[in-house]
């Protein structure tokens, strides 16, 4: 079969395809690109297989990737970027925003303790049979004489037309050899709206416990891959029903299920989590630790669950005992421990405030005090509140759409008169050091502190001189 799509007609492949010819080399790019291709995707990462014509004898593969990349980084000239990792017998050819990675075709046997491969080197045949997809497994051969002839064994074109995610081996070998791959399975299938086949999802079940000799990295960077889908929900419910679930993210798991007395149930967080999740999904612009504050905003709830004979189910201070939880997961999971965990820690303990607002009168003190917690990321936080109204009363769902517009008004109004978003007391610490001949002391920050309180509460303007007269008043009245 030979390929007519107008992207296979490229000036580079053509050129990658004229170089492997002057070294008698065949080559063939495979994988990602190819399937995306077929998928209409963009897609500027190509990766290119290279064969020796004889079948390969003591290395004749090994370095043949490498020799192509540099022949080709040496025709694309100025600009083109070359990157060779010996060790591994790969290249890099990166130029204008498309980047080649070369190697030799290989073959791999594992060891039951790591999924790192013993490599060596391979048929075409033998390379394709190593990948983890059938619609991964596919190849587009460059040279002239057989340009864009598609060498696909597995039928993935199949599978693609089938929407379906299937190993090319026995999915059994498939996942115990290289564990990841069944993460990978549920991220391609979430990515590209398909669905694991029968032995696929069984296999995964079945060699579920082998996920533990892979890194907490590895797995956060499949975990993220799933989060920035356009339906996330869809790739933690196949970790779910495979099993993967409770032993990459327990926390997550423990929200599973619905627990009822006395004929008083309340709702599976799980399932409303992930709809909290999507809704965030599709209207975040892309947003992936807002999506991550959305998974884990009722994490505490587990932990704070009760029963009232009179209100029923509660999970009072779920929020906060959800934000205290957030480091501890984020350390465990080998989430970065900086600004986006402070983030998400922040619109966990926060994703309650507006909610209370509208059902109390939304006073302007409460609101100053929203806008200067949730400081510039007081829109993640209304939008994160806005997605968690998943009830299925659609007149309590539009109220309460209705009131945190009005809550979003007040915001704009306040903050154009208060300018309270991020603001800092109009008096410093050395001011009131100096007007007042004090060391640092506690006092110092009582009177910064009381200066803010009265601002929030609107007692005073956010103005320098009302501030400071503020302060002389509390002074004279401590000095009594």
């Amino acid at each position: 079969m030979n390929i007519t799509d107008p992207k296979i007609d490229n000036p580079v492949l053509h050129l990658v395809g004229e170089e492997a010819d002057r070294l008698g080399l065949e080559c063939y790019v495979i994988g990602g690109w190819v399937r995306d291709l077929f998928l209409h995707r963009p897609s500027d990462d190509i990766d290119v297989v290279v064969v020796a014509p004889q079948p390969p004898k003591g290395g004749e593969n090994s370095g043949i990737g490498i020799l192509l990349a540099e022949a080709v980084a040496k025709r694309l000239g100025k600009g083109a970027h070359l990157a060779v990792f010996k060790t591994y017998g790969t290249a890099q050819v990166k130029k204008r925003g498309m980047e080649l990675e070369f190697v030799g075709a290989r073959r791999e046997s594992y060891t039951r303790d790591s999924r790192n491969p013993i490599v060596e080197d391979g048929t075409l045949e033998e390379d394709q049979n190593r990948r983890d997809f059938t619609i991964n497994a596919m190849a587009i051969c460059l040279n002239k004489d057989r340009y864009g002839e598609l060498l696909d064994p597995f039928d993935g074109i199949g599978d693609l037309e089938r929407c379906i995610i299937k190993t090319p081996l026995d999915p059994d070998i498939t996942f115990s050899d290289d564990p990841l791959r069944m993460m990978r399975a549920i991220r391609f299938a979430t990515q590209l709206g398909f669905n694991l086949n029968g032995e696929t999802f069984d296999a995964i079940a079945r060699n579920k416990e082998r996920i533990g000799i892979i890194t907490k990295e590895r797995i956060a960077e499949e975990l993220n891959k799933i989060m920035m889908s356009r339906r996330p929900s869809e790739g933690w419910i196949l970790l779910d029903k495979t099993g993967l679930l409770p032993l990459i993210f327990p926390e997550l798991a423990a929200l599973k299920g619905v627990e009822v007395k006395e004929g008083r149930g309340h709702k599976d967080v799980f399932y409303h989590t992930l709809k909290v999740l999507d809704n965030v999904a599709e209207s975040d612009g892309g947003l992936l630790w807002l999506r991550w504050a959305a998974l884990l905003h009722d994490i505490g709830k587990p932990r704070s669950k009760a029963w009232d004979p009179q209100a029923g189910w509660t999970f009072r201070n779920h929020n906060y005992i959800g934000a205290k939880m957030v480091p501890k997961i984020f350390a465990k999971m080998k989430l970065p421990l900086n600004e986006k965990m402070e983030y998400v820690k922040k619109m966990v303990d926060l994703h309650m405030r507006p909610i209370n607002l509208i059902e109390d009168t939304v006073t302007d003190s409460a609101v100053r005090r929203l806008l200067f917690e949730a400081g510039d990321d007081i829109d993640d936080l209304m939008l994160l509140c806005d997605a968690d109204i998943t009830s299925r009363n659609e007149q309590k769902v539009e109220r309460y759409h209705h009131n945190y517009q009005l809550v979003r008004q007040k915001m704009v109004e306040l903050e154009e008169r208060d300018r309270i978003r991020n603001f800092q007391p109009p008096v410093k610490g050395d001011e009131i050091m100096e007007m007042f001949h004090l060391e640092p002391c506690s006092l110092v920050g009582e009177l910064k502190a009381a200066v803010k309180d009265a601002i929030l509460d609107g007692i005073i303007p956010n103005e320098y001189e009302a501030a400071k007269q503020y302060i002389i008043e509390l002074w004279q009245k401590k000095q009594k």
